[in-house]
């Protein structure tokens, strides 16, 4: 098994089953263009994103970590009719790339960009006392991962999703000497997640063309 063999069937499930599109081809070379990292979901994993947003209904969703939004994407046209998507982004460039990318997919009245640092903004949203969200993705940096998770269990309504993506590190996540801050932040994180009573969690292997990594996906239960 191989890298390049990864990729080549990601690139046949994709091209069968989220195949090429316009708006969201034209986010990819916009964020490319910028010098943006290439550090986004994979097609096949925005469309598993927007599967599991409309299957519970969402009309709420938060994003922790925008980057050149086109998880964003993936996730707001998956939203209810009357729906909102949250989206936090530290990075000024990000965000102004991201911004251009929601106007040019007609989605930026659904869609409130929040520039600056996560904690805080994520304690600003608590603050204001919405309704609970429906979904909450969470894709920043990895050493901050247990604090966000503890926002959005309680920013989550019972029946929630939360998803957390970049949750094996290329299978360092088993390394419990690993030096790298990111390592040891989703590994405090699953042992959180572990311990955690008002969720029923689960973590999940993928390989492909962004590597091998995986994601941890949560039902907000509230039994605990």
């Amino acid at each position: 098994m191989s890298e390049q063999l990864w990729s080549a069937v990601d690139s046949y499930i994709c091209d069968l089953l989220a195949p090429a599109d316009p708006v969201l081809d034209a986010a990819l070379e916009a964020s490319a263009k910028a010098g943006l990292p290439p550090i986004q979901v994979a097609p096949n994993q925005g469309k598993l994103l927007q599967l599991l947003a409309r299957l519970i209904g969402a009309r709420r969703i938060l994003e922790i970590g925008t980057l050149g939004g086109y998880s964003t994407i993936w996730l707001a046209r998956a939203l209810a009719p009357d729906g909102r998507l949250v989206t936090l982004e530290n990075d000024p460039k990000h965000a102004e790339v991201a911004r251009a990318n929601f106007r040019r997919a007609g989605l930026d009245g659904r869609i409130d960009l929040r520039l600056g640092q996560a904690l805080d903004a994520l304690k600003q949203i608590a603050a204001e006392g919405a309704e609970p969200f429906d979904l909450v993705f969470i894709d920043a940096d990895k050493a901050n991962i247990p604090a966000y998770f503890s926002f959005a269990l309680d920013l989550t309504r019972r029946g929630g999703l939360i998803i957390v993506d970049n949750v094996v590190r290329n299978g360092a996540v088993i390394d419990a000497a690993s030096a790298d801050p990111d390592v040891q932040g989703v590994r405090r994180f699953n042992e959180q997640l572990a311990r955690e009573k008002r969720v029923s969690a689960t973590a999940i292997q993928t390989v492909g063309v962004k590597d091998y990594d995986g994601f941890a996906l949560a039902l907000v239960t509230g039994d605990g």
